[in-house]
């Protein structure tokens, strides 16, 4: 399948509709996606995309579109609100009316969202703003309606379509949704959604795939989760600040180790673990310094933001996990950046040096001393002694390969001082009540935030790297690879259980930089 263009091109189809007067019947169809069909003598299951138009004597007259499984008989999954046509002359959809259309698809996919399924009252909203009509005039409002439409369609096939005609037709959109195409039409969407229904609209998708790889992992022995789509990241660049936003669910990241994977047969903590969503900020401040016969590139830390959250409503994840504290948390995080001109590079410099902290040693000494019987003469005594280590949980790092700069950031176990990535916790240390990861989220030396996140500000964490870029390279725009990988663990929280587990996933984006003669 081409990963350039949209197959099929909702968008085109609608607009290039023949006028109304000319339609041989009151419906037209699309075919979005079909499955192999196992009778030669029948046609291939298939799901569609019609527009259907209102009776002749219907007033006013109106159109709709709808999608439906063309599965031995045709099941109608979903149809749109009516757009009434202006006038009875009115021959094919005007600008206003496809934003009418694009704003219900839209609305459509948030009531997929978690809130919406237990709480009929929160409606999302989406209005199509103002500052979007520029969209419609550079031509990207047609990628943006483009992947909205493969959206609901993905959701509608997920939930609504038959089992058996399910998978097929998943798999073509899968491919589209996760096409280059795709991907930069994602940016123009999440503008015009705005932050608050861009996280919504994702938490929707993700718990769509999240019930998608379930119902894969039952229904095969070998649990097919490659076949899900990936997780989702975009890069924004302005005002002297790259940003790369990120969200994944976690059941979708890589397993460190694989066989942890079927460690507990808990169903309700395999819920808690199961329904959650990873979501990431990066955002890295930039700024160049034009020198005699060079230039110098300065990239800092300006914000780095790890949260996961839950997929289900609270009452839902109560009912059938054991709450929503009952999860992974972050527990390394690595970022390399990489001017992709090499030829450019004079040299790279580090404005941190390898950590040498001072360790703060408490002793304790203690002396015990009994008498025996009064029949017997002697003394007993024992000197006890206990050595105190304080550190900080989180510990950082940079360094460098080649032109390449890294960024890392390892959480350790308080108790023995190890990489908690790469170490699974003693039963020991599980069933005590006092283990600095129980009560993680309300313990007063909590190294996470009260939701269960991490934030790495340029506060502490605002240390740079800095390139220095030869002279020839001015009047040039730099291309900069992002690339990162985020790890997230899971050791009991309040539940007593010896299951642990570490997940992660990576993300890469293409990011530039002008350099101004």
């Amino acid at each position: 399948m081409a990963q350039n263009s949209f197959v099929p091109d909702a968008w085109v189809w609608i607009t290039s509709l023949p006028p109304f007067s000319q339609w041989h019947s009151n419906s037209m169809s699309l075919c979005i996606c079909a499955t192999p069909s196992a009778s030669a003598f029948s046609p291939p299951p298939s799901v569609s995309l019609s527009a259907a138009k209102a009776p002749p004597s219907h007033q006013p007259s109106y159109l709709t579109f709808s999608i439906s499984a063309n599965y031995r008989e045709p099941i109608s999954l979903w149809t749109s609100k009516p757009l009434h046509l202006k006038t009875k002359t009115q021959q094919s959809l005007d600008e206003q009316d496809m934003v009418q259309l694009f704003v219900d698809i839209v609305n459509q996919v948030l009531r997929y969202g978690p809130e919406n399924k237990t709480n009929n009252n929160k409606q999302p909203s989406f209005r199509f703003p103002g500052s979007a009509q520029r969209l419609l005039l550079e031509g990207s409002f047609n990628d943006a309606f483009n992947i909205a439409f493969l959206s609901l369609a993905f959701l509608v096939c997920i939930y609504e379509a038959p089992r058996d005609l399910r998978r097929g037709c998943l798999d073509t959109l899968r491919a589209q949704l996760t096409g280059s195409k795709c991907r930069g039409a994602a940016k123009t969407l999440v503008r015009m959604l705005g932050a608050n229904l861009e996280e919504q609209w994702m938490q929707t998708m993700n718990l769509a795939v999240t019930n998608w790889i379930v119902e894969l992992q039952r229904s095969s022995r070998h649990p097919l989760i490659g076949a899900a789509p990936p997780m989702f990241s975009y890069a924004v660049q302005a005002s002297g600040l790259w940003k790369v936003q990120l969200y994944c669910p976690v059941i979708a990241m890589g397993m460190e180790d694989p066989a942890a994977a079927a460690a507990t047969q808990d169903e309700r903590l395999l819920f808690s673990l199961t329904y959650q969503q990873l979501e990431g900020v990066v955002q890295l401040a930039y700024r160049t310094v034009r020198r005699e016969s060079w230039v110098d590139v300065e990239v800092k830390v300006d914000n780095i933001r790890c949260d996961v959250e839950s997929l289900v409503s609270e009452t839902l994840m109560a009912e059938r996990g054991y709450g929503s504290e009952e999860k992974h948390f972050p527990s390394r995080i690595m970022l390399q950046i990489t001017p992709m001109q090499q030829t450019d590079i004079l040299s790279v410099s580090l404005s941190r040096s390898s950590d040498n902290p001072t360790h703060e040693f408490g002793l304790e000494k203690g002396l015990e001393a009994s008498f025996d019987p009064p029949n017997t003469f002697g003394l007993k005594a024992s000197v006890a002694e206990s050595l105190t280590l304080a550190m900080k949980p989180w510990k950082f790092e940079q360094s460098v390969h080649g032109n390449t700069a890294t960024f890392s950031w390892f959480l350790h176990d308080g108790v023995n001082g190890r990489e908690v990535y790469s170490s699974r916790p003693s039963k020991l240390s599980l069933l005590q009540p006092r283990a600095w990861f129980r009560d993680r989220y309300s313990n007063v030396c909590r190294p996470f935030t009260k939701q269960g996140g991490v934030v790495f500000a340029r506060d502490e964490y605002g240390d740079s790297v800095s390139w220095k870029v030869c002279g020839a390279a001015l009047g040039k725009t730099m291309e900069w690879d992002v690339r990162g990988w985020i790890w997230v663990t899971y050791w009991p929280n309040k539940q007593r259980t010896s299951h642990s587990e570490t997940r992660w996933l990576q993300f890469r984006e293409c990011l530039q930089l002008p350099l101004a003669n």
